[in-house]
């Protein structure tokens, strides 16, 4: 088990944990954002991240600064904290940024680590190498195995109490990430970055970009704090965190900025085709659209990239408390029906409910159904494999109506969980709000919650009574069950 992080509500695979960054003296709650300072043009100073923004840890990169003859000595003498004039935890990159941007760097890994150890970071980055989606397998296979190689050399390197990232790499590949995520997870590393998705996600690729999650998920212990490297617009945290990530770094605060671009949790407007702003962070509050559109370039740029800032750190802490409330999933689902893109990203997290059922809370606050993708989460799941449990015996009625006395026993049944004796009403999920008019997808996850308890009960008979299921939910059900629409007998 991994000493310095620990996992204290859950919710999907989603947590609030607590990473303890022995070197900076602090302890990070998770999940967490890390606001990328660059070292040469800080358009919101680390200070003011903290004071203003609560930030309890940013990223920086090393490669710039070691590649920077002023700013090397300068944190070789002062430190990386007083460099950056900032008191909480501080994590570097290697500049693998920089390899898959310009195809070669030059520094070896255990040179920029031990440069990182030197110049006081309190979680240090191998190089890595990001290799892109969709190349052939052969090369993913192949930058895999060089990735790993370094991985292995950095654990020979004395780091003292620095922590060390082991990145998962793999391109598009999920077994591949699995493999890399079983590898990292075997070193004596702390922090697994899931590395090269910024492609995926520069290109709405949000479903592809889950099941790469998903892979690398798989392979790693559920002790192990993962960092979604490059991942920074609020839009696709509650999706990111669901699937089980941890840490964010965002550039796109300032970036977005930098291009007269206003951040939301539904996407990102153009400062110029806005009339209104839809927000009430303090720089929202004290201008209007034509305010900003009149600063300078400096003051615009600065005023934004602290209203991204704003949008950013609120959604991280809605996600905390959405975990704390056990209705995470309700809110990826509200971020789903945002952009096309992000329900593909959602719909690929309901591929994998398996996996998150294995994490998920066995109870929590009340089950929202909100559309048919509600009919594929954990808890529907869950419910489905318990009735193998249960040992109904004669002649069993399975009603949406009321109790009969006509039979042996008599069951409710609830869409879209399906059957469950009555005893079970006021548990979690059977308490779950539904609407009157449910969609088709609802009536036969039930019908499958029916098909599984007649199966594991091949001496029992059934009866179903239903307010006239749709014929693609009836036709899922065994023959050997009799049915009826209540109300007509």
């Amino acid at each position: 088990m991994r000493d310095h992080f620990e996992s204290r509500d859950t919710d999907a695979a989603g947590r609030i944990g607590e990473l303890t960054v022995p070197r900076a003296g602090v302890t990070v709650e998770t999940p967490a954002l890390l606001p990328v300072i660059n070292p040469n043009l800080q358009t919101i100073s680390p200070a003011r991240l903290q004071e203003e923004f609560g930030a309890e840890i940013l990223i920086t990169n090393s490669y710039i600064i070691h590649n920077n003859e002023d700013l090397r000595e300068r944190a070789r003498e002062e430190g990386l904290h007083d460099l950056l004039d900032f008191d909480g935890a501080i994590m570097t990159d290697s500049g693998s940024f920089q390899l898959s941007e310009y195809g070669e760097i030059d520094v070896r890994t255990d040179e920029i680590l031990r440069f990182q150890h030197e110049i006081g970071s309190d979680i240090g980055t191998p190089v890595d190498i990001p290799t892109p989606p969709d190349v052939s397998r052969e090369r993913a296979e192949s930058e895999l195995a060089t990735t790993q190689e370094r991985i292995e050399a950095a654990e020979s390197i004395d780091t003292g109490e620095m922590l060390v990232t082991a990145p998962v790499q793999g391109s598009t590949y999920p077994d591949l990430r699995e493999q890399a995520g079983a590898h990292a997870d075997a070193t004596g590393h702390d922090v697994f970055p899931i590395g090269a998705v910024v492609p995926l996600m520069n290109e709405y690729r949000y479903g592809d970009m889950v099941d790469v999650v998903a892979g690398a998920k798989r392979g790693l212990g559920i002790d192990a704090p993962v960092h979604l490297f490059g991942a920074g617009h609020p839009m696709m945290f509650a999706l990111a965190v669901a699937m089980g990530c941890d840490l964010f770094d965002s550039a796109a605060y300032a970036l977005y900025a930098r291009d007269d671009r206003y951040l939301t949790v539904r996407g990102t407007e153009h400062l110029d085709e806005l009339d209104y702003l839809p927000c009430s962070c303090p720089v929202c509050i004290e201008h209007t659209p034509a305010d900003l559109r009149s600063l300078d370039d400096q003051a615009r740029e600065e005023a934004l990239a602290a209203h991204n800032l704003h949008v950013t750190f609120a959604e991280i802490r809605r996600i905390k408390q959405a975990i704390r409330s056990g209705n995470l999933l309700e809110l990826v689902e509200e971020r789903a029906r945002s952009h096309p893109a992000m329900l593909d990203g959602y719909r690929a997290l309901c591929d994998h409910t398996d996996q998150l059922e294995r994490e998920d809370p066995a109870s929590k606050s009340t089950f929202f159904y909100l559309s048919h993708e509600s009919a594929r989460r954990p808890e529907v799941r869950r419910h489905h494999r318990r009735l193998d449990r249960l040992d109904p015996e004669g002649t069993v009625l399975l009603t949406e109506g009321d109790s009969s006395n006509n039979y042996d026993e008599s069951w409710r049944i609830v869409p879209p969980f399906g059957p469950f004796p009555r005893a079970l009403s006021e548990t979690y999920p059977l308490t779950a709000e539904v609407p009157d008019r449910l969609d088709v997808s609802a009536y036969e996850a039930a019908a499958d919650g029916v098909t599984r308890v007649v199966e594991s009960n091949p001496d029992t008979e059934f009866v179903l009574g239903h307010w006239d299921w749709p014929a693609s939910a009836l036709d899922r059900v065994p023959d050997r069950v009799d049915s009826f629409v209540l109300g007509e007998k």
